[in-house]
This record gives C-alpha cells, structure tokens and sequence, in this order.
C-alpha cells in the first residue's frame, strides 16, 4: 500500500517550522502533498503562485514531496489525491484544541483518511508566518527563521 499524506497550511510565507514538519514527513510517507490554502477569506502576502514557488524551491531536494494546492474541503483534495493521511504540525498544547476541533471534523466526513500529528522542534515552538511578517516588516533579522529565498522574498515584499 502507497503511503499518501496531505501536509496543508497557508504557507504565508513557509517557515523553517513547516518545512521541519514536511521533512519529517517525507521520511514517514512516500509521497507529501504540501497543499497550499487558497483561503479568499484571508488577506495573504504572497500570491498563491508565489507561495507554491517557494515551497518549490526549498523543497526541491525532497523527492517525493509535491506542492499543489486546493479550496474547499480537506478531506475532498485528500480523497482526489488518493491520500490516506493528513499531516499536522504542533507547535504546543494551545494548537492542539483548535487541531482537535479540525481532526474531529474530517473524521465525520471521511474517516478513511487519518490525521498525524508532528511536534514541531523546539527551536520553533513560537514560530509563525504571522510573526515572521511582523518582523521583516520592521527589518529585522529573520535569517534563522525562514530559508534564504523566502527571506529576499520578503525584503522585496516590504520595499516594494
């Protein structure tokens, strides 16, 4: 049986955080599908063009980690993509609720797809996209926090 997993996230920029769950991921399932949110909803930063690009390009020596992405349900792109699994970071016990809340809900409308958490590392236990936003708006020093792409990518975001 081909192990299948759905990594999903907005991505607003991807961080070292996610890109610790997604590599970790890789090594469990044979093929990650990192979907990137089309949420209309939210008011992103980055196009969903450019998010996809950057995942791309600091996932390019993971190979079988695929980047696309999907609005709607979850479980419905997991199901379209033949994946028998959902892979969730956890960064402390304060996402855990909101997770459980998510987990419980795709449970009900298929429960054929399980959902797995990951423990982020500690060195990212505070970080998000929202912070390292707030940061490199301010220039700060973010190097440690992003890939050094997404860093330029973000320098030229608030330049601009």
């Amino acid at each position: 049986m081909t192990r299948i997993a759905v990594c999903p996230g907005s991505f607003d920029p991807i961080t070292y955080g996610h890109l610790d769950i997604i590599r970790r991921g890789a090594k469990i399932f044979d093929t990650v599908y990192v979907s990137v949110l089309n949420n209309s909803s939210k008011n992103p930063l980055f196009t969903v063009e450019e998010r996809m690009n950057l995942i791309k390009a600091v996932t390019k020596d993971l190979p079988n980690v695929k980047v696309d992405v999907h609005a709607g349900l979850l479980v419905d792109y997991a199901k379209a993509v033949n994946a028998n699994a959902i892979i969730r970071g956890l960064r402390a016990v304060s996402d855990f609720e909101y997770e459980m809340q998510i987990t419980s809900m795709n449970r009900v409308l298929n429960d054929e797809i399980e959902t797995f958490f990951i423990m982020t590392n500690n060195q990212f236990s505070f970080l998000s996209s929202s912070i390292v936003k707030e940061v490199a708006k301010y220039n700060g020093d973010i190097s440690t926090l992003v890939p050094p792409i997404v860093e330029k990518e973000l320098q030229k975001k608030f330049k601009a």
